[in-house]
């Protein structure tokens, strides 16, 4: 079996996350349409599997702050 999110996903959302924290956040479906906007070439799998590591990112950060 594969990985759940690969190298160069995990890579875009570390990324991402870092460029435009007020942007993203715990909100799978708001990081969605924000990726949607963003217009990376993304396929729709690729963009919800970011979305959803995104998520966790941030969650992580926030746990990390407390």
């Amino acid at each position: 079996m594969g990985k759940a999110v690969s190298k160069g996903l995990k890579y875009r959302a570390e990324v991402l996350l870092k460029e435009f924290p007020e942007k993203y956040g715990k909100s799978f479906e708001k990081n969605k349409l924000a990726l949607n906007e963003l217009e990376l070439g993304l396929s729709k799998t690729n963009r919800n599997v970011l979305a959803g590591y995104i998520v966790r990112l941030a969650e992580k950060a926030e746990k990390e702050k407390v």
